[in-house]
């Protein structure tokens, strides 16, 4: 590839031809146990990350993947047992429970004294305590009043340990709710009465609390709720549940679904309208359940001194309710930057013996601290403390503030391969005393600048006639760029597609779909340039798709990220959808058009006869004759604002239909509409899990993307457009730099062409450029506060189309049965890499091939059922591994390969149960 390197310090561009330059700091170690901090010097928005990498240490603090650093106040404790999902302390203060997913444990037992974990329970052969089922619910463990008793909310009711004088685990009995109909219970929050003998539980997929006998399990009482149950909280003798979904709805309400259930929501965001808090009168338990109306989805709640406190996550307040009179007395912003009132996700709530109230602020990685004076008095505000990645608990222990972090420092957890994936997820507890109210104001300033929020980030179109330009400065002002296409692909990590390219930071060893497999995306990269430090923010499709549409993973898809029954897509949840809409509803608020190929779909009807040969071959007809396909596929939205963008006929996910074939789908419609302004596609192939090898499938996606950008390049819109060009996420391989990084290509005639741009970027800066351009207001403090990518453009175009590169690799390669209209046989290779082919695997591992085959058949991979990313996340990169080394070369960092439940992290659950 014949590029330039650009490089950019902080004053100057640098340009060097031929050889890299090296980076600026070495990375950190994953393993902190405890760090001091300082404020850190503010700049300018997020490009004071100027070329910084993930997992660098830097005067700012640790860069993580979502255009933020972390320098947390006080000392750092890093879990690497996976992501906190809730966590509760022991009534002695000796100890903290707390569940956790996405690691080697479902629950992890902390002596607070060490720091140290001192148990793990669950479905792993190396856990200490091994239990069934290692699913966790959204809310915390709950110890019994006398500590004897520790419950764990799972799928199908909880798990009840008997805790022992040294503080661990033992006797786990299970104690079952059984599912209502398809509704499993999806135990929640739950609280003892004061005696210790009735446990009063929140179950969640069921829309009801239940009181359970302690010791023997039965369920004693049920009384129906609001929607969705998450907290529940004891005064005296009532309890107070919080309602995620809100009530109940009514005739006249639009609704939208969520688990079975049609919750109140808005017709155009498709997120809930309505918030509640249940009360129950345990005094007399056949009293009517009353109903407090809160903020959008409440979560935590916290009681003290008669007075309750609501974390109102979506409304990014708290609700404080005066449980003499059952009345809410004041509401307390949580919006501390003035330039965004959505996305600040406050997760938990306490109040310390002195009066001060603190909150966690989930999405903008802080504790805010307010003076407490009563119920009727006014909250005042003092400022923020720093926390590490996501704080979701707080707790006090004497004067010591415990804050559990869901994300720790990033997926920066050590392993035996050397490199870095998205599952390496941490957790972490950060410790401190409060300090003075000055010393707190100053810490502000330093969460200002570890966000990246700054005055006047978002800047809108005075009225005044502006000079175009390519990335307007001002929102609403002109650009040359009418039509943004946003092609969202699956699961590769940057190192596994361009790792074989020599300008860029790359691996060669993990380049497992390079050259020979992605022909198109390389010489893409030749001519709109290359980009070696970008980032996808989640870890699977639930998290990748909401960051991609909504600038944003909300709360409630965060925490669901332990059982993930309800709802793993949230397309079709109204609960995982935030206030302020999506990237195509302030598309259409901004005045733009709108087009859909299969991006946030959920549903696709396809005919029993609509294989991946027959669609293979159908393609092939559709494009030497023009006609339409000859299945009657049908792909949609359970959200009316984007079922009325949509081209129905262009599939959702699903493995077993080619991308050659979307495009044909694709094709066909802008030859005969022409684009709109917001233009957005899926193709999924790249995912792999289909019939044929995943070197053909990644082909097969490589091959459609060259060929819309080369349709596109050739047309009349080309002269104003811009390509975006960014997988969901890269939880499907191995980087060297961190598992978050991924491929990005911007293809336009106003890209910077043939150039090597390290400056790091991420997927909100990659949807704040597509709404500088389009004119569509930030969605939530997250992209309000992230920079456009103007250096990626340049204000002289070149108008050179791009010709699509024939494939090198087989289309068909892999395939057990062939089409019917002939295998895919690729014309001249290029010599520099040869095309990988599928050979039989050696007589030796025919065994363990025959296990696989086994496994990857019910991985719900192809089908109009198909759920993307549904596969144990470990064992699918195992298994694509092993694929494209034909069976000879094991996992890296691993001696030899293993068969399905031998795989180190198959204890994983997938997201029917997990993620």
């Amino acid at each position: 590839m014949q590029v330039t390197r650009r490089r950019r310090s902080r004053n100057a561009h640098v340009v060097l031809l031929g050889r890299r330059v090296g980076r600026k700091a070495a990375l950190a170690t994953a393993c902190v146990t405890a760090v001091a901090v300082a404020t850190g010097t503010a700049f300018a928005s997020t490009h004071q990350f100027d070329e910084d990498q993930v997992g660098q240490t830097t005067g700012n603090g640790l860069v993580i993947s979502s255009d933020q650093y972390l320098a947390p106040y006080g000392s750092r404790q890093v879990l690497d047992n996976g992501k906190i999902m809730g966590s509760t302390v022991s009534p002695d203060g000796a100890h903290l429970a707390a569940a956790v997913t996405d690691g080697d444990a479902a629950l992890v037992v902390v002596d607070l004294r060490t720091g140290k974990v001192k148990q793990r329970v669950g479905t792993n052969k190396a856990d200490e305590l091994r239990i069934p089922n290692g699913s966790v619910g959204q809310e915390s463990p709950v110890y019994s009043p006398d500590g004897k008793q520790l419950w764990l909310g799972q799928l199908d009711g909880y798990t009840r340990f008997t805790v022992q004088p040294d503080g661990t685990l033992a006797a786990p009995v299970a104690v079952r709710i059984p599912a209502d109909g398809e509704k499993h219970a999806l135990a929640s929050g739950a609280v003892f009465s004061a005696d210790g003998s009735t446990v009063y539980a929140a179950v969640n997929g069921q829309n009801r609390v239940v009181a359970i006998d302690a010791a023997t399990g039965a369920v004693q009482r049920s009384w129906a709720v609001g929607n969705a149950p998450r907290g529940v909280v004891r005064v005296g003798g009532k309890l107070y549940v919080s309602n995620e979904g809100g009530r109940t709805a009514t005739a006249g309400d639009t609704t939208i679904n969520s688990y079975g259930t049609q919750v109140p929501a808005d017709p155009a965001t498709a997120a809930t309208t309505t918030g509640t808090v249940s009360v129950i009168d345990l005094a007399d338990p056949a009293a009517a359940v009353g109903s407090i109306a809160v903020g959008l989805h409440p979560t935590a709640l916290y009681a003290k001194n008669g007075v309750l406190f609501v974390a109102d996550t979506a409304s990014d307040e708290v609700s404080v309710i005066d449980t003499a009179h059952d009345k809410v007395v004041q509401t307390v912003s949580t919006k501390p930057w003035p330039e965004a009132s959505v996305g600040y996700e406050p997760t938990a709530v306490t109040l310390t013996e002195d009066g001060r109230l603190l909150v966690t602020l989930g999405r903008a990685n802080a504790v805010a601290v307010y003076r407490f004076a009563g119920a009727q008095e006014p909250v005042s505000y003092v400022g923020l403390l720093p926390t590490d990645y996501f704080p979701a608990e707080v707790a006090t222990v004497g004067s010591e503030v415990i804050v559990s972090n869901t994300r720790g420092i990033d997926a920066r957890r050590p392993n035996s391969t050397g490199a870095h994936k998205t599952h390496d997820t941490t957790s972490s507890l950060t410790r401190f005393t409060l300090p003075s109210d000055k010393v707190i104001r100053a810490q502000t300033a330093k969460v200002f600048q570890q966000n990246g929020w700054t005055n006047n980030a978002v800047k809108l179109a005075n009225g005044h006639k502006a000079k175009e330009e390519v990335v307007p400065k001002r929102i609403g002002d002109p650009s040359p760029i009418k039509h943004v296409f946003l092609i969202v692909k699956e699961n590769r990590t940057y190192d596994q597609v361009f790792g074989d390219v020599a300008e860029g930071d790359g691996d060669p060893k993990l380049a497992q779909f390079g050259a020979a497999v992605t022909p198109n995306q390389h010489a893409l990269a030749e001519q709109f340039g290359l980009y070696d430090n970008t980032y996808d923010i989640g870890t699977n499709s639930a998290e990748g798709h909401n960051w991609l549409m909504q600038a944003d993973n909300p709360e409630y898809t965060e925490s669901s990220a332990g059982e993930y029954e309800r709802s793993y897509d949230t397309e079709d949840d109204a609960l995982g959808h935030q206030r302020s809409g999506f990237l195509w509803t302030g598309a259409q608020a901004a005045g733009k058009t709108v087009r859909d190929f299969g991006e946030f779909h959920q549903f696709l009807d396809k005919p029993a006869d609509a294989t991946w040969q027959n669609l293979y071959c159908d393609a092939r007809t559709m494009d030497a004759t023009g006609q339409g396909s000859a299945y009657a596929l049908k792909s949609s939205s359970p959200i009316p604002s984007l079922n009325s963008v949509s081209v129905p006929g262009f599939p959702r996910f699903d493995t077993d239909v080619p991308d050659l074939y979307r495009y044909q789908v694709w094709k066909q419609d802008f030859e005969r509409n022409g684009p709109a302004n917001l233009n957005m596609l899926w193709l999924s192939s790249d995912h792999t899990g289909g019939p044929a090898s995943p070197a053909a499938q990644v082909a097969d996606n490589d091959l459609a993307t060259g060929r819309i950008v080369d349709e596109i390049t050739h047309s009349p819109y080309w002269k104003d457009s811009a390509i975006f060009v960014v997988e969901d996420d890269s939880q499907a391989g191995l980087d060297h730099v961190d598992g978050h990084r991924a491929p990005i290509q911007i293809i336009s005639p106003w890209a910077q062409h043939g150039a090597v741009d390290s400056r790091y970027y991420s997927q909100i800066t990659m949807v704040r450029t597509i709404e500088q351009i389009l004119g569509i207001h930030p969605m939530n403090q997250k992209d309000s506060a992230a920079s456009p990518m103007t250096g990626a453009f340049t204000d002289r175009p070149d108008y050179t189309p791009f010709t699509a590169v024939p494939n090198r690799t087989s289309l068909t390669d892999g395939l057990k049965t062939p089409p019917s209209c002939g295998l895919d046989v690729p014309g001249e290779q290029d010599l520099r890499a040869a095309a990988p082919v599928t050979t039989a695997p050696p007589a030796a591992q025919q065994p363990v091939v025959d296990r696989w085959e086994a496994w990857k058949s019910h991985q719900r991979l192809t089908g109009p059922n198909a759920v993307a990313d549904h596969a144990n996340p470990a064992q699918m990169e195992h298994l694509v591994w092993y694929q494209t080394h034909n069976w000879t070369a094991p996992y890296p960092g691993e001696s030899t390969i293993l068969a399905p439940d031998d795989v180190p992290g198959a204890y994983l659950p997938s997201p029917e149960s997990d993620g």
